[in-house]
């Protein structure tokens, strides 16, 4: 487990340094829910409002062409995570893109302040009716139809879709037996469930071929010349883990060195007696 959470990291630091300058069109966004350690329904009172007990979100984006997901949060489903997992999204884009997300209402005002009017955005507000008794537990409402809603810009309207992030959503929970309802093999602790999920979008959009595009998303996106192999991935991790230890050791010494003119500068004012 150790080794996960270490590799994880080094995958969510790789893909945070090269998922720059993205030259996208189409963004759709979206958040899936999961839940760390137990349901809500479980977390004892003085455990509750804690992050990284229950319920938690993850918010991705994905570009529609290429579907590389180019940025993901793990955090609440609030207006403050909304920002700052826009900020992260605007940050990485270098031109004016058409962006479509659900009705989730935090939307709003967080593309607004991460892109101002320099974005073609839409929400696309499903429709539910009744679910039957029997459904209500394990299932959502059925879906009878969508509303296109044009918020800002002139996003065109047959490209007014999540299609392609919900099917994201999929992967996600067939790929990673934590997202699966209804099992017991749910993240026990937010950090395992932070270095999981790096994992599967390091292996998403590096190393795992799409059937359609016939190469890696990171390939299409122009971020990547090959593609990746696991054994890429382990050896991200042992520089990762080499770099760290130089850190460590170049630390040490300057510490040592430090303490050692300290002691020579309280030395230089004494002499023994004559």
């Amino acid at each position: 487990m150790r080794f996960l959470v270490e590799a994880g990291a080094a995958c969510a630091v790789y893909q945070d340094a090269t998922l720059r300058n993205l030259k996208c069109e189409r963004i759709q966004c979206d958040e899936i829910w999961s839940y760390i350690g137990k349901k809500d329904k479980n977390v004892p009172v003085d455990e509750q409002g804690q992050f990284g007990i229950g319920s938690v979100w993850t918010w991705t984006a994905l570009d529609a062409d290429t579907k590389l997901v180019c940025s993901w949060m793990i955090g609440t489903r609030d207006a403050a995570a909304a920002y700052d997992f826009m900020q992260d999204l605007a940050s990485r884009l270098s031109n004016r893109v058409q962006l479509t997300t659900d009705g989730h209402t935090a939307y709003l005002s967080a593309v607004e302040y991460a892109f101002g009017g320099d974005i073609d955005y839409a929400m696309l507000v499903k429709i539910y009716g009744e679910s039957r008794e029997a459904e209500k537990r394990y299932s959502p409402a059925e879906c009878v139809g969508c509303e296109r809603k044009p918020i800002s810009g002139t996003p065109d309207p047959k490209h007014i879709s999540t299609s392609y992030v919900e099917r994201q959503n999929l992967t996600m929970r067939m790929h990673m037996r934590r997202f699966t309802r209804l099992t017991n093999a749910f993240s026990k602790k937010l950090e395992n469930h932070v270095a999981a999920v790096a994992l599967h979008f390091m292996f998403y959009n590096f190393v795992r071929i799409h059937q359609t595009l016939r190469v890696t998303p990171a390939m299409a996106a122009g971020v990547s010349e090959k593609v990746w192999e696991i054994a890429d991935i382990v050896k991200l991790v042992e520089e990762r883990e080499q770099a760290e230890q130089e850190q460590k050791a170049e630390r040490r010494i300057n510490s040592l060195s430090r303490s050692g003119s300290a002691l020579g500068h309280e030395s230089s004012g004494w002499a023994p007696k004559r």
